[in-house]
């Protein structure tokens, strides 16, 4: 008999809770001493179990002492991470190490101010010969751990696709064929903490602090003809986004969710500036799909673009469909998100540009019909369809100043080969992660370290990476051709503590939900529980 999802899940939690039930008093202790727990053995089962022969003989840490390291298996409510050596990493030894390290440099700018421990590492690191193969991978082996992850179900492969940084012709004026707006975060767009809204689908009073909407409890909408109330239905709002910030727009006495795509293309954004104006729309929706771009015009001069906001709705692309009906590439809905499936067949028109676009891993579906859209401070000659581009959500830009790569969302310059996008619910930005994939094309083994400075929309799952490429037509091939089965391992500095999911009571305790991504689970020495 097959065992429905829900099932799964509740049979999933039910042996959490058991492993937490036979952890209560080593969980009290470890919330004394940084949220971490005892080391647990690895084992087949998702829940962690105590290594009550390699305690025997260790003494304990003392108290503050980090254990990291020890923890030989951990889940959380998305991932279970594995300990194992640097040996079993498939391709460590080979690795051009050099190559990676400007870009570890650059993520220890930001680094540095998440804790002591952090900054010990970074110190010392700014002591290693850069050019050095062998002292950068001692390095790494002497200041990490490595774990390799799996997603819930332990399955260690997931999925590898490519990015890069396109360019396209465009003008600072509107003329035609120049006719799309390139726009700036919108001045009008609001921001709520996803979560500190209320549970449900009511409507609850609101105020409008700077940018902020702040939920007033103790006051209902009998209350809004109140000075500085709002109105704001839950039931419209998108919660489940990567940074947890819900984007608002006011209306009336009513605050909604910021608008569509569609509602943009048709009504306008009066309210963003716009940057320049590109003579194509599909052009433009990678560009919004890759996160940045340059923007080449008659002058010869380039407007590099980066990511500044996004509208909030969902990502839902129109996929190509294949000659049986189904999308050209597999995905799962999960919430507001896609989440991109492993594809080992082949996608037979992956080359008709004319028809399809391949993008970060997905086949998309041209527009059937695109027209032209509302330009702010321009009156339409006639009706304004809009780009035909079915996908609500959208991406606004900002110009770029810094010098190098693009800017990640983690605030540092992409390194192209070496810096990759993740779902930070399971991979911390910042951190090094080794990823085993296969070069696009050729079927080569790609296996090398690489740095999580990134993130996006379409990024979702544990073991999930977007390998960022650099810019250029080769840098344009290989992404749009990657594709590939991988698996991923991360480095965790051995002085964080690692907490898993079977005290998540005591980390529950210090502020994070139970179930806590990764990022929840590492903490200082210092005890105190980070929720990145």
């Amino acid at each position: 008999m097959t065992t429905s999802q829900p099932q799964k899940q509740q049979q999933r939690q039910q042996r959490l809770l058991a492993g937490a039930l036979r952890w209560s008093v080593a969980a009290a202790i470890a919330s004394l001493a940084g949220c971490a727990a005892p080391p647990p053995a690895a084992t087949n089962t998702t829940t962690a179990t105590p290594d009550t022969a390699g305690t025997a003989s260790r003494p304990p840490p003392p108290t503050g002492a980090s254990v990291a390291g020890q923890a030989r298996t951990f889940s959380t409510q998305l991932a279970t991470y594995t300990a194992v050596g640097f040996d079993a990493v498939p391709g460590w030894t080979r690795d051009d190490f050099a190559e990676s390290w400007p870009a570890f440099l650059g993520s220890c700018k930001v680094l540095n101010g998440r804790g002591t421990e952090w900054k010990s590492v970074c110190d010392r690191a700014v002591k290693v010969d850069g050019k050095s193969n062998p002292s950068i991978r001692n390095f790494f082996e002497t200041e990490f751990s490595v774990y390799q992850i799996r997603d819930d179900d332990r399955r260690p492969d997931g999925v590898v696709t490519g990015y890069f940084e396109p360019e396209i012709q465009g003008s600072r004026s509107y003329a035609p064929p120049f006719i799309y707006p390139v726009y700036g975060q919108p001045e009008d767009m609001l921001f709520a903490d996803a979560r500190k809204l209320p549970a449900g689908d009511g409507t609850v009073a609101a105020r409008v602090q700077g940018r902020n909407v702040v939920v007033q409890t103790g006051l209902s909408t009998r209350d809004m003809g109140a000075p500085g109330l709002y109105a704001l239905d839950l039931s419209g709002i998108v919660r489940d986004t990567l940074d947890r910030k819900v984007r608002l727009r006011v209306e009336g006495k009513q605050l909604l969710p910021y608008y569509t795509r569609e509602e943009i293309e048709t009504k306008g954004a009066p309210n963003a500036k716009v940057l320049a104006f590109v003579s194509s729309a599909t052009a433009l929706y990678e560009m919004q799909i890759q996160g940045s771009g340059r923007i080449r015009l008659a002058s010869g001069e380039m407007i590099r673009v980066a990511y500044a906001e996004q509208n909030g709705q969902p990502f839902r692309p129109t996929l190509a469909q294949a000659a049986n009906g189904k999308p050209r590439s597999p995905v799962k809905v999960r919430g507001s998100s896609i989440e991109l499936d492993l594809d080992d067949g082949d996608d037979d028109d992956a080359g008709n540009v004319s028809t399809t676009i391949r993008t970060r891993g997905f086949t998309l579906a041209r527009p059937a019909t695109s027209g032209a859209v509302m330009v702010p401070g321009r009156r339409a000659a006639g009706p304004v369809a809009g780009t035909g581009i079915k996908d609500p959500s959208y991406v606004f830009f900002k110009e770029a100043t810094t010098p190098g790569g693009p800017v990640g969302a983690f605030g540092v310059p992409l390194s192209a080969g070496r810096s990759i996008a993740v779902d930070p619910r399971s991979t911390p930005l910042g951190y090094p992660v080794f990823v085993s994939t296969r070069t696009p094309g050729s079927g080569a083994p790609m296996q090398r370290l690489t740095i999580a400075q990134d993130t996006g929309g379409a990024i979702r799952g544990a073991v999930r990476a977007d390998y960022f490429f650099g810019n250029g037509q080769q840098a344009a091939t290989n992404a749009r051709r990657m594709k590939e089965r991988g698996q991923l391992w991360i480095l965790l500095p051995r002085g964080l503590a690692v907490a898993s999911a079977a005290v998540s009571s005591a980390i529950r305790t210090r502020g994070a939900p139970v179930g806590a991504g990764l990022a929840q689970c590492l903490v200082p020495t210092e005890g105190v529980c980070e929720d990145d």
